[in-house]
C-alpha cells in the first residue's frame, strides 16, 4: 500500500493549539512545556474502513516482505506513515506469543487468562517496539541533513539494550546513562556489546533522566526515552496485536507493570485508535501494577489522582524503580478514560507471584511478577471475575534477571518465607543417596518406574 495520503504530527498533550513536525528534535510543547503526543490524520485513515484495515494487517502478519512482517511496521500507516522504507530500522520486532496461562489461571479461578510475552524479542523486552520507530525516524532525519550527534537515553536496563542494538543496526552513535550498581549484569552487557558509550552515574534513574534531558537541550543529542512520544507509537501496537490475536475481540482487563508510565498511555492509544476507526466496539479496563517501594502512581490513585513525586526505594523490580515518572499525566488521563485501577505489590508478593507462575511453565521477570501479584489481589477481592478475559503484559524475559531467580530459590533474596522456593539438593556421588532424595521429594518410599 502507498502511504503518502496518511500524515502524523506532534501535538501538545495538554491541549495547546498548533501542530509540530515529527521530523525535528522536539519532546515538549513550546507553549506550556507539557509532553507532546503523536496525532494521526484520522479522517484519512477512516477512508479505508475497519474491514479493510483488518484484512491488510492480517495479510502482512509475520510475512517476509520488507518491512511489513514486523509487528510494528505491519501497521506502518498507524505508526509512522511518512517514513521511507529504506530508513526503517527493524529486527522483526512484535509478533510475540500470547501465552494461554491455562494452568495458572485455573489455580487462581480465572478461566480465560493470557500473558502477552513482550520479552520474546530481539533484546528481550517490549522496548524494541518503541525503539524501532524512534531510531528509524532519527535515521531519516540524519539522511535529510539533521545535525544529530547521537541518540541518548537514561535507563534502568531495558531501554538501553534496545537503543544500543537498534542504533548499532543503523550505524548511529548511542549514549546510555545508567544508575551505577542498579542494573543487572545481563542488562549492562547488552549496550556494552552493541558499542554504546555507557556512563554509570552515582544516582538513581530520576537523576539519570535529568542529565539526559540536559544533554538533549544543550549537546545536540536526540532523546530516546519515553517522554519522546515516537517511542509510544511503536509500543501502542501491543494493544492492536493482542486484539488481532483474539480475532479482533477485546479482553475485559489488561494488567501492565508501571514505572516511567509511557507504556500505559501507549496501551490506551492503541485501543483508542482501534475504537475510533471502528475495528472494536468497546475498551478494556486497564490496571497499572507498581512495586510498593516505587509507587507514585498508586499513591496518586489513592489520593484522587493527586500526584506527588517520591524517592523510589530498593525493589527487586529494578526497571520500574522510578519515583517521578515523566509520563505521569498521560498515564492518569489514560486510566481515567479506561475506568482504570492502580494496585501495588510488596517484594514478597511479587517474588512469590513470579515463582508461582513459573511453576506452570512461564519464566517471569520481577516486573511481570508485580503484574501477576496484582492480578492475584484483584481476583481475590472479586474485582476480576472467573469468566473475565484477562491479559497480563510480560514486559521482559526472565533471562535478564537470573540473579533474581537464583536468589529466590537458593539464597536470601530479601523475601520473607519464599513460598515456592525450589533449591537444588546437593549430594555425594552415591546412587543410594540420589534414590533417597528422589523418594523424599516424591513423598514415597518407592521411585515410580
Amino acid at each position: 500500500m502507498s502511504t503518502p495520503e496518511f500524515k502524523a504530527v506532534f501535538r501538545c498533550s495538554a491541549g495547546c493549539p498548533g501542530d509540530h513536525s515529527i521530523w525535528q528534535p522536539l519532546y515538549n510543547c513550546p507553549t506550556c512545556g507539557d509532553l507532546l503526543q503523536v496525532v494521526h490524520d484520522m479522517d484519512a485513515l477512516r477512508r479505508l474502513g475497519p474491514t479493510a484495515w483488518m484484512r491488510l494487517f492480517e495479510g502482512r502478519y509475520k510475512h517476509t516482505a520488507w518491512p511489513y512482517g514486523s509487528g510494528v511496521w505491519g501497521k506502518k500507516e498507524w505508526v509512522c506513515p511518512e517514513i521511507r522504507n529504506d530508513n526503517i530500522v527493524s529486527m522483526d520486532e512484535g509478533g510475540t506469543n500470547l501465552f494461554w496461562a491455562e494452568r495458572y489461571g485455573r489455580e487462581l479461578g480465572v478461566e480465560d487468562l493470557w500473558v502477552k510475552m513482550c520479552g520474546n524479542s530481539h533484546t528481550g523486552s517490549f522496548k524494541d517496539l518503541g525503539m524501532t520507530v524512534l531510531v528509524s525516524v532519527v535515521k531519516q532525519m540524519m539522511a535529510d541533513g539533521s545535525p544529530i550527534r547521537a541518540v541518548a537515553c537514561a535507563s534502568t536496563g531495558d531501554t538501553s539494550a534496545a537503543l544500543a542494538a537498534y542504533a548499532a543496526w543503523a550505524g548511529i552513535p548511542a549514549i546510555v546513562i545508567l544508575p551505577r550498581g542498579l542494573v543487572t549484569p545481563a542488562q549492562l552487557v547488552q549496550p556494552l556489546s552493541n558499542g554504546a558509550k555507557v556512563l554509570a552515574v552515582d544516582t538513581d534513574f530520576d537523576g539519570c533522566m535529568k542529565i539526559v534531558q540536559r544533554l538533549a537541550r544543550e549537546e545536540g543529542v536526540y532523546l530516546a526515552n519515553s517522554m519522546n512520544s515516537l517511542r509510544l507509537e511503536g509500543q501502542k501496537t501491543i494493544s492492536i496485536e493482542i486484539v488481532q490475536q483474539f480475532d479482533w475481540q477485546v479482553p475485559d482487563w489488561v494488567i501492565i507493570p508501571g514505572g516511567n508510565l509511557g507504556n500505559v498511555s501507549a496501551l490506551g492509544a492503541g485501543f483508542d485508535m482501534m475504537f475510533d476507526l471502528g475495528l472494536i466496539n468497546k475498551r478494556p479496563r486497564i490496571v497499572v501494577a507498581q512495586a510498593e517501594a516505587a509507587n507514585p502512581l498508586y499513591r496518586a490513585f489513592r489520593n484522587n489522582w493527586t500526584f506527588e513525586p517520591i524517592t523510589a526505594g530498593p525493589t527487586l523490580a529494578s526497571a520500574i524503580r522510578i519515583g517521578n515518572p515523566v509520563s505521569i499525566r498521560k498515564a492518569i488521563a489514560t486510566l481515567q478514560r479506561y475506568d482504570g485501577l492502580v494496585e501495588q505489590a510488596s517484594e514478597t508478593e511479587l517474588a512469590d507471584a513470579a515463582a508461582r507462575a513459573d511453576l506452570t511453565g512461564m519464566f517471569n521477570c520481577p516486573h511481570t511478577g508485580v503484574a501477576l501479584a496484582v492480578l492475584e489481589k484483584l481476583v481475590a477481592r472479586g474485582d476480576i471475575r472467573s469468566s473475565d478475559r484477562v491479559v497480563v503484559i510480560s514486559t521482559a524475559t526472565g533471562l535478564k534477571f537470573t540473579e533474581f531467580k537464583i536468589a529466590y530459590h537458593t539464597a536470601d533474596a530479601g523475601v520473607a518465607n519464599r513460598r515456592y522456593a525450589n533449591p537444588p539438593i546437593e549430594l555425594p556421588n552415591d546412587y543410594d543417596a540420589v534414590r533417597r532424595a528422589i523418594d523424599a521429594a516424591a513423598g514415597t518410599s518407592q521411585v515410580a518406574r
